[in-house]
């Protein structure tokens, strides 16, 4: 494990961090989501690998289950959401520029966050 981020909504594991892509398995705790934010330099793509998810994209909400994947386009507002009372479990695989968690813009964030 190159990394392992706790945060008031579950917890973070860094798989792989290279030049050109950056891997995480991030695990979203019962009843909890993620801050709505958006991205100036990588773009998403999650799989689901255990429970159900709620997904907000660009204000549409997405449900997703196990083995189904959304992709999150550059620049895109988004969030998941754990709307459950089991873990929600997803693969994340980011493209771009530069993978550094300062390159997060919150929107709305539960956890008061800047």
């Amino acid at each position: 494990m190159l990394e392992i981020g706790e945060r008031p909504w579950g917890k973070y594991y860094v798989l792989a961090d290279e030049p050109n892509y950056k891997l995480k398995r991030i695990e979203v705790n019962p009843g909890q989501k993620l801050s709505y934010q958006y991205h100036h330099k990588r773009q998403e793509q999650w799989t689901i690998i255990e429970g159900d998810a709620t997904i907000i994209l660009d204000d549409k909400e997405i449900k997703l289950s196990y083995g189904e994947s959304i992709f999150i386009p550059l620049g895109a507002k988004h969030r998941i959401m754990n709307l459950s009372e089991k873990p929600v479990v997803f693969i994340e695989v980011q493209t771009g520029t530069y993978f550094g968690e300062d390159d997060i813009v919150r929107l709305s964030d539960e956890y008061d966050r800047a």
